[in-house]
């Protein structure tokens, strides 16, 4: 689904999020790719899932297509800094609720662009009647963690030693839900 694109003024800096459009696909590619080396908050480590341009575009083209699903960036100075996707369940059981995800350039962290990214996800899914929206949160995150709780997210349940970080150590995977009555 395609939504309205939104300004932010942040502690000096300007910034929008809007759909992602097609020709954004290769610059997300990029994002990702480096996104992912930058922190052990995501499920990957640099390079593992790479996505390249058509995969991205096929992504965008299927995201904008489907009433379940959205696809945001955030864009600084024509620069896409962050993304942020909703992916509908398409089975009648799960048909109520979406899985969100979220990631921002290191450099761009302590601007709301995650938050805002949220809160337009939030609004969309609330305007279209989704009910649940789900999410996955390392359990270090601590940032992140009290972000969801402020938006209405509680905490639904851990999984345990889930992932091995650069350590070596195990750690929790905070599985997070907001439902909207």
């Amino acid at each position: 689904m395609i939504i309205n694109k939104q300004e932010f003024y942040v502690n000096g800096i300007k910034y929008s999020v809007r759909s992602a459009i097609e020709k954004d696909a290769k610059d997300l590619s990029e994002l990702r790719l480096q996104i992912d080396g930058e922190t052990e908050n995501l499920d990957r480590e640099k390079g593992e899932e790479f996505i390249d341009r058509e995969g991205f575009e096929q992504l965008i083209k299927t995201d904008s297509e489907k009433s379940r699903n959205l696809f945001l960036v955030a864009v600084v100075h024509d620069r896409i800094v962050g993304f942020s996707r909703c992916e509908g369940i398409y089975l009648n059981r799960f048909s109520h609720k979406v899985e969100f995800g979220v990631c921002v350039l290191k450099e761009f962290w302590g601007y709301g662009i995650g938050k805002n990214l949220l809160k337009e996800s939030v609004a969309w899914a609330d305007f279209i009647g989704i009910k649940k929206i789900t999410l996955n949160v390392l359990e270090t995150n601590d940032k992140a963690i009290e972000l969801y709780k402020r938006l209405g997210f509680e905490m639904e349940g851990i999984l345990k030693n889930d992932k091995i970080l650069a350590d070596g150590k195990y750690y929790n995977t905070i599985m997070m839900g907001r439902f909207n009555e």
